[in-house]
């Protein structure tokens, strides 16, 4: 990583630190270690959707070309959305991509990538996915997506509330079949909480 780079993270860290703005955000970011290349960012999900209450660890690596290149950033905390893999944690973002030069020339720190990330769970964009079941779902079915997307929050990212109890009861039953907890969670959500359908999935 060149100086220029290594000043500049430097500096953004210290910012999210003492920026009292952010800390009502929920936004923190810790380095992984001395040479500044992994950071873990957190968010909380916001208010007013199916996120809220939870909190969410992203991964976050520093290419050797930053800033004139954008960091690899992809959640960490699994979660059920649109515009986010549920199986892996990659993001579609466009300021991840294409649009990263636009914050580089203003100069914003690598904080505006949490907080668009942030901005992202309370506004998805199920016309442009990363993962297109759940963004389906959410066009078709979106009493249930917000019901799955919040049992996910629940049991992922330690979001508060009940946890519905039919939900509860069918991946009891696929455990009880030898399927791990998280397999029949995400079998579950991409079959729409259909019990049969899911088991014929698992063992056809």
């Amino acid at each position: 990583m060149s100086n220029i780079a290594f000043s500049r993270i430097q500096r953004e860290c210290r910012e999210v630190v003492t920026n009292k703005d952010l800390e009502t955000t929920g936004i923190m970011i810790e380095m992984l270690n001395d040479q500044l290349t992994r950071m873990k960012g957190t968010i909380n999900g916001p208010p007013d959707s199916p996120y809220e209450g939870g909190k969410f660890d992203l991964d976050i690596v520093i290419p050797e070309n930053y800033p004139f290149h954008p960091p690899k950033v992809k959640f960490a905390t699994r979660i059920w959305h649109p515009n986010v893999s549920s199986q892996t944690g990659l993001i579609c973002l466009d300021i991840l991509k294409d649009q990263w030069s636009v914050l580089f020339y203003a100069s914003l720190p690598s904080s505006t990538v949490l907080l668009s990330v942030q901005s992202l769970l309370a506004l998805p964009e199920p016309k442009d996915p990363q993962d297109a079941v759940v963004a389906k779902q959410k066009m078709s079915e979106p009493d249930l997506f917000e019901k799955t997307a919040r049992f996910w929050t629940q049991h992922y990212a330690k979001g508060s509330g009940q946890k519905d109890a039919d939900f509860l009861h069918k991946i009891s039953k696929l455990k009880d079949m030898g399927v791990t907890e998280d397999q029949a969670i995400s079998t579950l959500s991409c079959c729409g909480w259909d019990l049969t359908r899911a088991t014929d999935y698992l063992f056809s």
